[in-house]
């Protein structure tokens, strides 16, 4: 099995990947924060691609959740509306590494916010390890910085692994 993995691997296009999931696709066509169907679905999919043998790291949006232009009226400072973005993309990233992990696809969500009870802290170094290993990591908390989008964090993120291709899969 390991001899068939690495002879898949060496025929990928890709060998390392990032994908960039807004918040939003986690609702599907459902009213409520997540639609489970779909969130089960997509950590299917993405067990497919790591079963090809491909290392997967996933940065995720939280814009089913938070996102400051929908809250404008709140009248919240900047600063702290991106904060909450921040914590909804943490949100995300634990029930995104639940249903992978519920799949028997090993997965580590990472947060460049501060939130040490709920997941790691998140490296370059840790990440760039978790894949070698065939780990799915989730990237949550943005940059760990107000006025970045997740879009940026996704950029960054991407160099910073050494991925060979950055994928966006938003539904904004």
């Amino acid at each position: 099995l390991a001899s068939n993995n690495s002879e898949k691997k060496s025929e990928l296009a890709y060998k390392r990947v990032l994908l960039k999931l807004s918040g939003e696709v986690f609702k599907g066509e459902s009213e409520d924060v997540f639609d489970g169907k779909v969130l089960m679905d997509l950590a299917k999919q993405v067990k497919e691609v790591v079963d090809l043998g491909c290392e997967v790291g996933i940065v995720i949006g939280g814009g089913n959740i938070w996102r400051f232009r929908d809250n404008e009226h709140l009248r919240l400072p900047r600063v702290t509306s991106d904060m909450m973005g921040m914590l909804a993309t943490v949100m995300n990233a634990l029930a995104f590494e639940a249903a992978l992990n519920d799949l028997g696809c090993e997965a580590r969500a990472m947060s460049a916010l501060g939130c040490e009870a709920a997941l790691e802290r998140y490296s370059a170094k840790k990440a760039k390890a978790h894949l070698a290993k065939g780990r799915v990591v989730i990237f949550a908390g943005g940059t760990g910085s107000p006025f970045f989008t997740t879009d940026s964090a996704a950029a960054l993120r991407a160099l910073e692994i050494g991925a060979d291709v950055l994928l966006k899969a938003t539904k904004v």
